[in-house]
């Protein structure tokens, strides 16, 4: 009579102790069908992450003490977990000296305004953060793969970006630009998902239904915004995020080695 393997897994002593807190079991049994080798990795990068986030309350502090700007941009790609990794890279930090940004649509008066203006109007104040779920450069890639607009104007875009973010830094704030690389299956599987979703179908737009055949020219777009933008002093951070948990950790701990913040003291940003 055949039997089934079973898979031995050796833990260590901080494993298991970890298993059974709190966290380890939460993770232990989010799932129907349990699996110790993924609790034990969620866990493991839910306790990295808070290590983290301790750090970003600490950097925020210094901002807001010393009048530091800060501007961060996540790029990607349709379901590409920018807006998750925002919310909960920002869980903790004081929600009065941060911004989220993630515009709509231009008005009429956007339209016929400089196509940098709405966003200046969005870069933050002293002693502020400001996290960009899409910025500037959806006229690098997504505007010209969808038809939204003209060649002129993307030939224009090109050729005052690096100016723009120029005159960023020069304004001492300091600039992170991340891009969230997913798979084409990775896409075509986060889609299934949300379109399966009553909580979560009204994320996807018109935009978004026309990715996946539409991936050749986004990657050709890309390839471009890359040779053209990556510089030596606004570089572009790519980071491998068909694993989101991955993905956040990595995207948080550049942020915290990157910006080059101090400890201050409780009553200095009071």
């Amino acid at each position: 009579m055949k039997t089934k393997e079973t898979k031995m897994i050796e833990l260590n002593e901080d494993e298991i102790a970890l298993l059974n807190s709190p966290l380890g079991l939460k993770s232990l049994f989010s799932e129907k069908k349990t699996n110790i080798e993924k609790a034990l990795r969620l866990a493991k990068h839910e306790l990295k992450f808070k290590e983290l986030q301790t750090e970003l309350i600490k950097l925020q502090n210094w901002v807001i003490a010393k009048n530091k700007k800060i501007v961060i941009i996540f790029e990607g790609r349709d379901a590409a977990g920018k807006g998750g990794a925002i919310r909960r890279i920002t869980a903790h930090i004081n929600p009065r000296q941060y911004r989220k940004v993630a515009l709509p649509k231009p008005t009429v008066e956007e339209r016929g305004q400089w196509y940098f203006q709405r966003y200046v109007n969005r870069l933050p104040k002293p002693g502020e953060m400001v996290f960009f779920d899409r910025s500037w450069y959806n006229r690098a890639v997504v505007e010209p793969v969808n038809g939204f607009c003209t060649k002129p104007q993307y030939q224009s875009f090109m050729n005052q970006v690096n100016s723009f973010e120029r005159m960023i830094m020069d304004s001492d704030t300091h600039l992170i630009k991340f891009y969230f690389s997913i798979t084409k299956e990775e896409q075509a599987r986060r889609f299934k998902e949300i379109k399966s979703d009553p909580l979560k179908r009204w994320k996807m737009t018109d935009v978004d239904r026309k990715a996946q055949e539409l991936w050749d020219e986004y990657t050709a777009f890309k390839v471009k915004m890359f040779e053209h933008t990556d510089l030596k002093n606004s570089p572009w951070v790519i980071i491998d995020a068909d694993r989101k948990t991955d993905a956040r950790i990595k995207a948080l701990s550049y942020i915290i080695e990157t910006i080059p913040y101090e400890i201050v003291e409780e009553e200095e940003f009071k």
